[in-house]
């Protein structure tokens, strides 16, 4: 007879964590002083990103990019990055000056990147969607004095870069040069001579964990982008992330842990997101360098595209934002392309509808869904569940990482009790540093350690967090609070509906009332009587959108997910 299926969970949550973070245990952590603040590490977790850099070359001739019909070895990368290394240094660049990397999704980018890590400047990622006035900040912010850029970010800032002082020179990669910008194709050659240049040299600077390494630009809808200072320790921290919590799912099941085999097949991560956004770079361009991944890169996402290349390359893993996921489930339906090697399909960056994870474990059985929540200000990945803790709680992203603390709080700065909705506070050695010049930003979010992340949440009994809403995007519709998050989430149990966005439209009387914007899936049908009937069904009849406009395609959105509210306010 066959074994009855066990029962889940096999531990509790807290009993699967301490075992994992034991002295001894790959996950071990421990506690140190940071900015003078106790603060829980990973013992074990490399300390630099220079650490990441050395680690990733042992990776040896395994393939590491692929862009298009393009390779590049573990070796050929690290040999490229070497190169561009020592001519920053030559041509004067100096620790703690900040090299600007303005570009999209090409094999250069983590070049670029990994070079100005190694040279002891701090990397500085510009939003490659930004124009030319957005760059400007940009440039004059950072105060950079290096900017390595594609072709068309070079004609956004070629007319523009006698307003940036600070900026003595331009590599434009996969050109030839130009008068104002050198070529980067001159200093390490196209992609495939790279494992042709000479080994070089790592070159030997002292580099601290707490030193600064990155600069990224946050994301937010309104308002200037400010810096988010990113330590070494920060940018490093996050390899153990997604390992963790894949151990963690395996213990909760009542399985083992397996051991990782050198010998396995390698993992292969489709990488549509861009590496400008910290989800791209510290969620997956450097978990990846360290652990042997391939990244089969796109310039941007295209549906078709990316399930030619998950066919093509046998993808194991895909995803970045909820709305990628969404699309895979389109792809996957019509059935079109073989996507049958993926093992995970994970998503953050952007509020995951609770339906979501159920149409994707019925769409793809084999593969887990995995969500988890960070900004910019966390360094990526902050909490993080999959498999069965995410079926189970479908509408939370999951608990904070054994190094990350979280709690909620009131208005006036007290914590709240389990299950009651604050914002969220967030603690742990991903925070960044600071805001870069920015003493006023820095007085109103952090406090002793503490981020305030301006998102609504709750925290339950056992820890798992649920965003219910950005503090800002929280409708008050005479004298009753309305949660955006919510009401999406009802109308993503819609099944025509594929995107979906709450926001305000004024009201005389009473402040705003809730209007909604949503976008119906290939072949099907829906009107907005219908799908304000089906809210209504489901929800407090002051929730219920006032109006609902049907949209043609997927709502506008940021480069990081988040959909661009302001856009959709105009079309009521």
């Amino acid at each position: 007879m066959p074994e009855p299926p066990k029962a889940w969970p096999a531990i509790s949550l807290a009993e699967a964590t301490a075992r994992l973070t034991a002295p001894g245990s790959p996950f071990a952590v421990t506690e140190i002083s940071i900015r003078g603040v106790p603060t829980r590490i990973w013992a074990n977790a490399p300390l630099t990103l220079r650490d990441i850099f050395v680690a990733g070359r042992a990776h040896g001739e395994k393939t590491f990019l692929v862009y298009e019909d393009e390779r590049a070895s573990f070796e050929a990368f690290s040999r490229a990055a070497l190169a561009l290394a020592a001519d920053l240094i030559r041509g004067g660049v100096k620790p703690g000056d900040r090299v600007a990397i303005a570009m999209r999704n090409l094999p250069e980018w983590p070049v670029a990147f990994f070079a100005a890590i190694l040279a002891g400047a701090i990397a500085t990622p510009l939003n490659a969607w930004w124009t030319g006035p957005e760059l400007d900040h940009g440039f004059t912010d950072s105060g950079a004095c290096v900017a390595i850029v594609d072709e068309e970010r070079w004609a956004r800032i070629s007319e523009r870069r006698a307003g940036y002082p600070a900026l003595k020179r331009v590599l434009i990669a996969r050109a030839p040069a130009v008068a104002g910008a050198e070529s980067l194709t001159d200093i390490v050659g196209a992609v495939p001579d790279w494992g042709g240049l000479p080994a070089g040299e790592i070159p030997a600077l002292a580099i601290g964990p707490e030193d600064v390494a990155t600069l990224f630009y946050t994301s937010g809808t309104t308002g200037r982008s400010k810096g988010a200072i990113g330590t070494q320790r920060a940018g490093a921290s996050g390899v153990l992330a997604h390992p963790f919590s894949a151990a963690r799912a395996f213990l909760r099941r009542g399985e083992p842990v397996p051991v990782p085999d050198a010998n396995a097949p390698q993992k292969v991560a489709l990488l549509s997101i861009p590496l400008f956004h910290v989800t791209g770079c510290f969620a997956t361009l450097v978990p990846n360098l360290s652990r042997g991944g391939r990244l089969v890169m796109m310039r941007r996402w295209d549906l078709a595209r990316a399930m030619a290349l998950i066919a093509r390359e046998r993808c194991t893993s895909a995803g970045g934002v909820p709305t990628i996921a969404f699309q895979l489930l389109d792809g996957m339906a019509a059935g079109t392309h073989d996507l049958s090697s993926l093992e995970t399909i994970s998503y953050g960056g952007a509020p995951a509808p609770a339906e979501l994870v159920r149409r994707l474990r019925a769409a793809f059985p084999k593969a887990q869904p995995a969500t988890g929540w960070g900004m910019t200000e966390t360094s990526g990945t902050f909490t993080h569940h999959q498999g069965e803790d995410y079926v189970h709680r479908p509408e939370s992203c999951g608990p904070p990482l054994p190094v990350c603390e979280a709690r909620v709080m009131d208005p006036e700065e007290n914590p709240l009790p389990p299950g009651e909705i604050g914002e969220l506070w967030v603690k742990g050695p991903v925070v960044v540093a600071g805001y870069w010049n920015r003493p006023d930003a820095d007085a109103e979010v952090f406090r002793e350690g503490w981020l305030r992340t301006g998102d609504l949440a709750r925290i339950d009994e056992e820890g798992f967090v649920t965003i219910v809403d950005r503090a800002k995007d929280m409708l008050i519709r005479g004298g009753e609070n309305i949660y955006c998050g919510e009401v999406e989430s009802v109308l993503y149990e819609h099944p025509a509906v594929v995107d979906a966005a709450v926001v305000g439209i004024p009201h005389p009387t009473l402040g705003e009332e809730p209007g909604a914007v949503v976008a119906i899936a290939r072949g099907a049908e829906a009107d907005e009587e219908g799908l304000r009937a089906f809210v209504a069904a489901r929800l407090a009849a002051f929730k219920v959108p006032v109006r609902i406009l049907l949209h043609d395609e997927i709502l506008p959105r940021n480069p990081n997910g988040k959909i661009l509210k302001n856009e959709l306010k105009r079309l009521f």
